[in-house]
C-alpha cells in the first residue's frame, strides 16, 4: 500500500470509471428518460424548463441535465458523452474521501478508504449510470465533509462551503439535498452536546444556499406556477416519501441487505467482522464501546442515511449512495486495525480484474440485450417515413424516441388511456408521453406498432393482429406494420 499514491489512485479510478462507457447502449427505464430529456432541451434551446416527448417534466431539478447537455455540446450526442460526467464525477467523490480521510487519519487510511470505494460494487455501477446519483453523492457528502473540518477547524469560513454545496445537492435532487445532511448535522451536534456550535455555523450563508437554489427554482415557478410545484414537490419529492412506488420493494430489511450488494465484496469482509468484535467487547466488558469524535460522526452520517430512507415510502437502491463515503472510511479502519494488508490488497486485485473482464466482455451485450432498445429504434429509424405513424403497445420505452428521433404515441384502449392520464399529486403525473386510443388508429396511414414482450400474452392467440405483418423480432419487442386501406 505504501508504494500507492493519491495520483495512481485518481488514475485507476478514472479508467475504471471510463473502461467501456462508449460501448454501453442508452437503457431504459430510466437513463433513457434523462439522455432524452437532456437531448431535447439542447435541440430547442430551452436550458431551463426540462422537457420530454415536447412536454415539461419535473421529475429532476435542472444541474444533471446541464451536465448531459455540456457533454453532448462537448462529444456530441452519443454513449460516452451521456456518460462522461457520472464517470467524473466519480472520480471527483474518490479524490474527496482520499483528501477528507488523509484530513481525520491519515495518508494510509486514505489510500485504502479511496480503493475501497472505488471497487464497491454499487459505487462502481453508479459511475457508469446515466441518472443523478453520483452527482448528488458529491454534492450530498461535500455537505458533511466541509461542515465536519470546519466543527474540527479553527478556519470556521468553511462553513460556506456547507451551503454552497447544499445548494448544489438541491440543484440535482431537491430539497433533501439540505434536510437529510441538515439532519445528520443536528443528530451529531445533539450527540456532542455541543450547541455552542450553531451559532459558529455562518447563518449567513444560507443567503448563499437560497442564491444558487433560486437560480433554477424561481424561474421555473414563475414560468410554469402551480403545476411546477404540484407535480415536483408534490408528487417527485412528498408522494415518494408518502407512497411507495413500487410496493414490494416497500419492506423493513430493504437497505440492510441491500447494503452488502452496494459495498460488495468489502461487506462481507468488514460488516461481520467487525460486528462480532463489538459483541465480543460488549461481553467482556458489559458496556458499550466508546467512540471518539470522528468514528461517531462517520457512524452518524452512515447509519441516519441509512435509516431515513428506509423509513421513507418509496425505495430505490441508489437513495442509500451517499453512506459509502464514510462506510469506506470506517472500512478502512478497521482493516487497518485488524491487520489485513494482504488481505486488502488480493482482494482489490481479483475484484478489479473480475471488473475489467466483465467490462471488456460483458457490459455492452448485456446492456444492449435486456436493457436497452437501440437495435429496434436504428431499424424503425430506416424504415419509418414521413406521415407514417408509430405507435408501442406495452411498456413505453425512451430509449426508442432517444435513438430513432421518431415521434411514438403509447397504444391503450380508449378507457386505459382515461386511467393513465397525467392527475396532479397521483403517479400517473409521470405519463407525459403522448397517447393514442386503438379505437382512433386511422386506416389511412402506414402503422408501425412495437409491441413490447410483456404484452405477447395478451395478444398470442387473439386475433387483434390479423392484419398485421410481422416485420422484425427483437429480444424484447415485435416490430409490426399495417398498410393503409385503399378503396
Amino acid at each position: 500500500m505504501k508504494q500507492v499514491n493519491a495520483a495512481w489512485l485518481a488514475l485507476f479510478a478514472l479508467a475504471l470509471f471510463m473502461a467501456g462507457n462508449a460501448q454501453m447502449p442508452v437503457t431504459d427505464p430510466v437513463e433513457s428518460n434523462y439522455a432524452l430529456t437532456a437531448k431535447e432541451m439542447l435541440l430547442s434551446q430551452d436550458f431551463i424548463s426540462p422537457r420530454i416527448y415536447g412536454n415539461y417534466w419535473y421529475d429532476k431539478p435542472v444541474f444533471f441535465y446541464w451536465e448531459l447537455i455540456a457533454a453532448f455540446k462537448a462529444f456530441g450526442i452519443t454513449e460516452f458523452a451521456a456518460r462522461f460526467f457520472p464517470a467524473v464525477f466519480g472520480l471527483v467523490g474518490v479524490i474527496m474521501t482520499y483528501i477528507f480521510a488523509k484530513k481525520i487519519y491519515d495518508t494510509r487510511t486514505a489510500l485504502i478508504s479511496g480503493l475501497i470505494l472505488t471497487t464497491s460494487l454499487g459505487y462502481f455501477i453508479v459511475s457508469k449510470l446515466i441518472i443523478t446519483d453520483m452527482t448528488f453523492f458529491v454534492f450530498f457528502n461535500a455537505v458533511l465533509v466541509f461542515f465536519y473540518i470546519a466543527y474540527t477547524g479553527k478556519r470556521k469560513s468553511w462553513y460556506y462551503m456547507c451551503y454552497i454545496s447544499a445548494g448544489l445537492a438541491v440543484l440535482t435532487k431537491g430539497p433533501i439535498g439540505i434536510l437529510l445532511p441538515g439532519l445528520i448535522v443536528t443528530l451529531f451536534i445533539a450527540i456532542r452536546r455541543d450547541w455552542r456550535e450553531i451559532p459558529r455555523m455562518k447563518p449567513l450563508g444560507f443567503v448563499l444556499f437560497l442564491l444558487i437554489v433560486s437560480a433554477w427554482y424561481f424561474p421555473m415557478y414563475l414560468l410554469h406556477g402551480q403545476d411546477f410545484l404540484e407535480t415536483f414537490l408534490g408528487v417527485h419529492n412528498v408522494l415518494r416519501a408518502t407512497q411507495s412506488e413500487h410496493p414490494r420493494w416497500d419492506v423493513w430489511y430493504y437497505y440492510g441487505a441491500l447494503f452488502f450488494l452496494l459495498f460488495f465484496p468489502w461487506s462481507f469482509v468488514t460488516a461481520p467482522q467487525a460486528a462480532l468484535k463489538y459483541i465480543r467487547e460488549y461481553r467482556a466488558n458489559n458496556s458499550l464501546p466508546h467512540f471518539g469524535k470522528t468514528k461517531t460522526f462517520l457512524l452518524t452520517w452512515a447509519l441516519t442515511i441509512t435509516i431515513f430512507y428506509q423509513l421513507m415510502a418509496t425505495k430505490y437502491p441508489t437513495y442509500s449512495l451517499p453512506s459509502l463515503l464514510p462506510v469506506a472510511i470506517l472500512a478502512a479502519r478497521f482493516l487497518i486495525g485488524e491487520g489485513r494488508d494482504m488481505m486488502i490488497k488480493r482482494i482489490g486485485i481479483i475484484w478489479t480484474l473480475t471488473l475489467a473482464i466483465f467490462i471488456g466482455f460483458a457490459a455492452s451485450p448485456l446492456t444492449e440485450t435486456n436493457y436497452s432498445n437501440r437495435d429496434t429504434a436504428m431499424f424503425l429509424r430506416e424504415n419509418v417515413k414521413d406521415g407514417d405513424l408509430l405507435v408501442s403497445f406495452g411498456e413505453y420505452k425512451a430509449s426508442i424516441v432517444y435513438y430513432s428521433e421518431l415521434n411514438m404515441l403509447r397504444l391503450e384502449s380508449a378507457a386505459e388511456i382515461e386511467a393513465l392520464r397525467p392527475v396532479p399529486g397521483s403517479w400517473t403525473a409521470k405519463n407525459v408521453m403522448p397517447f393514442i386510443a386503438i379505437e382512433d388508429l386511422p386506416f389511412d396511414r402506414t402503422i408501425y406498432l412495437v409491441l413490447n414482450s410483456h404484452r405477447y400474452e395478451d395478444i398470442d392467440g387473439t386475433h387483434y393482429l390479423d392484419d398485421w405483418k410481422l416485420l422484425r423480432t427483437f429480444p424484447k419487442n415485435r416490430v409490426y406494420v399495417k398498410e393503409p386501406i385503399t378503396k
